[in-house]
């Protein structure tokens, strides 16, 4: 099917003082250091000038799976904010106390598609699963990324889990496998919808029906170690400004704050 825009995210609101700190300009700006879910990265580049713009702070990202930043966070790595793609692995932290509960956000919602480089070769429903068209389908690593997870959810659904097994090409994350698909290395690939969108018009994709999988709530939390605390929150709190919420909006996820 065409390539279309439309998606929608839910964020929650921070404490109102963090509100504050995204309109007080520092005299001397902190790095952010930000653990950023692979998906979201190329989203959270076109963020970071406007972000720096209103604060100050400047965000050096790391982009990864969400368990392997997790992982690493696990393991003392020196991040201020996570931004994960789900919010299981932000209540986990929470919960072993490696994050602080009250910065909590959901700042963007994802969807899951089914993509191909190929236009026309994916159909409005999918039903091109269910065929021998293709030789092998991309998806990321459900031990790793919450989108890994939300594939195989829909490979189950669908009763192809046992069928497609030996065509999976394993990514360790969301955004090695849409590079598996852009390269031609897989003919197919569950990836992130808004991946499919910043593609353009080029291949062909299907939005999975949301109800088939976990939902990708993604959300962000600073991080209990972190020496620049301020500036990590001011940072989760300028992801509910609207400026923040017209670049979400525009990559294809859903963006709705609203207070806990």
């Amino acid at each position: 099917m065409p390539v279309r825009r439309s998606m929608a995210l839910t964020c929650a609101t921070v404490l109102g003082a963090c509100l504050a700190l995204v309109t007080a300009h520092p005299a001397d700006g902190a790095d952010v250091r930000v653990a950023v879910a692979a998906n979201f990265a190329a989203t959270l580049a076109k963020m970071a000038p406007d972000f720096q713009t209103a604060t100050g702070h400047i965000v050096r990202a790391t982009a990864g799976s969400t368990g392997k930043l997790a992982a690493q966070i696990g393991q003392g790595a020196p991040f201020d904010v996570l931004m994960a793609a789900d919010s299981a692995s932000v209540e986990r932290l929470v919960v072993a106390k490696r994050a602080l509960a009250d910065t909590r956000c959901a700042y963007a919602t994802g969807r899951l598609a089914l993509y191909s480089a190929q236009p026309g070769f994916v159909d409005a429903a999918g039903a091109v699963l269910h065929t021998d068209a293709f030789a092998h389908l991309a998806i990321a690593n459900p031990k790793l990324a919450p989108y890994g997870v939300a594939a195989a959810a829909v490979m189950s659904r669908l009763g192809l889990a046992s069928r497609l097994r030996p065509r999976l090409v394993v990514g360790e994350n969301v955004a090695q496998a849409f590079q598996f698909v852009a390269t031609g290395n897989a003919e197919l690939g569950f990836v992130a919808w808004a991946q499919v969108v910043a593609a353009g018009q080029r291949g062909s994709a299907w939005l999975v029906p949301a109800a088939w999988h976990p939902a990708l709530r993604q959300q962000a939390v600073v991080l209990a170690a972190s020496d620049r605390i301020d500036a990590a929150r001011a940072f989760v709190a300028w992801l509910q400004t609207p400026a923040a919420g017209a670049h979400v909006r525009a990559a294809g996820y859903q963006w709705e704050p609203r207070a806990r």
